[in-house]
């Protein structure tokens, strides 16, 4: 079986990106349980919670990500620098429980899989 990795680098909202990569990661566990997911760049936003996107008239998506570890789905990355670069810290709550790496680290950790999704 193939290792799948779905990277979410775009924001949450101004487009539809997140939310149909949401949906192909979700279809995808049902064919494999080796899955990766990262969040790089624009994409660590995704995983901010209390977000209110109804109010640009937005469809709300991102609570959906709490339900990825009933899929089984637990190897998830968040980049560090890209965390530092939004003014963020690792150690804030986020919608999952996703382990802050380097880059370095998380570019060493994608090549591990097979298919590299991008969202």
């Amino acid at each position: 079986m193939k290792r799948v990795a779905f990277v979410f680098k775009s924001a949450p909202h101004g487009s539809v990106s997140g939310r149909e990569g949401l949906d192909a990661l979700l279809a995808t566990s049902a064919l494999t349980e080796d899955i990766g997911v990262f969040f790089i760049g624009d994409g660590v936003l995704q995983l901010i919670p209390d977000q209110q996107p109804g109010l640009i008239l937005s469809r709300d998506y991102i609570a959906t990500f709490r339900v990825l570890p009933l899929y089984d789905i637990e190897q998830c990355y968040l980049c560090a620098a890209s965390i530092r670069e939004r003014g963020l810290s690792p150690e804030r709550t986020w919608v999952l429980d996703a382990k802050p790496l380097e880059p370095d680290a998380l570019c060493e950790m994608l090549h591990q899989f097979d298919v590299v999704l991008t969202f």
